[in-house]
């Protein structure tokens, strides 16, 4: 299994601090935000990564990951002219996946240090988590199944929607077969004028082809003065 790392976007929300570097390149306690995904990726055994960033900072990513040899891993980079979403970075890495699966990590997302992604054959899988304010992000429409056992099953996911159906959202972590290359290339851009990664969700949905997993322990973006604070304090209590 192939990692894909989406490290590019403005950061407009973290305005001053993002005026002259990239977001992901900012610090997490004692660490660049960047290393908490990479390490994600690293400790789950995917040691083959791609890092996708804006041209402006790309250099800034190289000189401090490297060829991937500090990490026992390989790095390939490669950059997003401009900002045109999450899927539209994505659909870098196609020739990177080489007709297989990818699990894709968003370079501001922060998972507890003892989360292994699971292993993955085919479809699509997306990562949820009960938060306080879902709103915020992709949240899931679920279907009610038999038991507790049985495996989580959503209708649709709602792009930020004014009041959410339920309390989980989709955290920055997906994995995908070759398929969703061919679907980018058939999305429309939202009314903000991007590739959304919801859209793509929501096409393997409309297939039959995506399953959802929940996870447990710490979750959080970083991408906002509240979430990065919060990621800060619990990156400085459980290090």
């Amino acid at each position: 299994m192939k990692g894909v790392i989406l490290a590019g976007g403005k950061g407009s929300r973290l305005l001053p601090l993002t005026k002259i570097t990239n977001k992901h390149l900012l610090p997490i306690f004692n660490r660049l935000m960047i290393e908490y995904p990479l390490n994600t990726l690293l400790n789950s055994g995917i040691r083959e990564i791609l890092i996708i960033s804006g041209r402006e900072h790309a250099g800034d990513f190289i000189e401090y990951l490297g060829s991937g040899k500090e990490f026992k891993a390989k790095f390939t980079y490669k950059v997003q002219e401009e900002a045109g979403g999450i899927a539209q970075a994505l659909a870098l890495a196609e020739d990177f996946a080489n007709q297989k699966p990818i699990t894709v990590i968003l370079g501001d997302n922060i998972f507890d240090p003892r989360f292994k992604i699971p292993s993955f054959e085919g479809g699509a899988r997306i990562f949820i988590k009960k938060v306080k304010n879902p709103e915020r992000f992709g949240v899931p429409v679920m279907l009610k199944s038999g038991s507790t056992s049985s495996p989580l099953q959503i209708s649709k996911i709602l792009e930020k929607p004014h009041k959410a159906p339920t309390q989980y959202a989709v955290t920055g972590l997906y994995q995908y077969n070759y398929q969703v290359f061919d679907i980018i290339k058939n999305l429309k851009p939202s009314a903000r004028g991007e590739l959304e990664i919801t859209d793509v969700n929501n096409s393997y949905i409309q297939k039959g082809l995506l399953t959802a997993k929940a996870i447990n322990g710490f979750w959080s973006d970083a991408g906002t003065f509240p979430s990065l604070t919060q990621a800060i304090k619990w990156t400085i209590k459980n290090s």
